[in-house]
């Protein structure tokens, strides 16, 4: 990885809604077993706002990492680059912070362009209230936190 690269992995998601909380447990894993020099790992969970103000700190890489609904089978890994969202709304609703809305109000706020941004995503089984992951989702972990970091080695051989 380049000298002074920045990074920043964000799991978000409610722990209090089963699978939606793996995000959260890919981040708690990634922080428990160590990432490279110049990565930062944070537990955002449903703090959104907070979030959209830490990317306007200048990492040249982001990795978020969410439950998302795909229609696939329970515990699929997908990793997508989000188009660049347009200026932030008037109002934002903090209770509906996905990661397109996070990135939204993050453009509204000066977020230093030129950045990458990633989302690792898996489908979840179950988000009816609950701390626990499914199973498959749970099984998911370990994989993405391995996605996670072969990503951010990508991106160093890229730069």
């Amino acid at each position: 990885m380049r000298t002074g690269m920045r990074t920043l992995v964000a799991g978000v998601g409610n722990v209090f809604l089963g699978d939606d909380g793996f995000g959260v447990a890919v981040a708690r894993r990634l922080a428990a077993t160590g990432v490279p020099d110049g990565v930062e790992v944070g537990d955002f969970g449903i703090r959104g706002i907070h979030l959209a103000y830490e990317l306007t700190s200048g990492y040249d890489l982001t990795i978020l990492v969410d439950a998302i609904p795909a229609g696939r089978a329970p515990g699929t890994l997908s990793v997508l680059e989000p188009a660049s969202p347009e200026a932030a709304p008037a109002f934002v609703d903090a209770h509906a912070m996905t990661p397109e809305a996070v990135l939204t109000l993050a453009s509204g706020l000066d977020r230093p362009r030129g950045d990458r941004v990633l989302l690792v995503g898996c489908e979840p089984a179950d988000v009816t209230p609950g701390m626990d992951l499914s199973p498959p989702v749970a099984a998911a972990v370990p994989e993405a936190a391995g996605l996670v970091l072969e990503l951010i080695a990508e991106e160093g051989r890229r730069c």
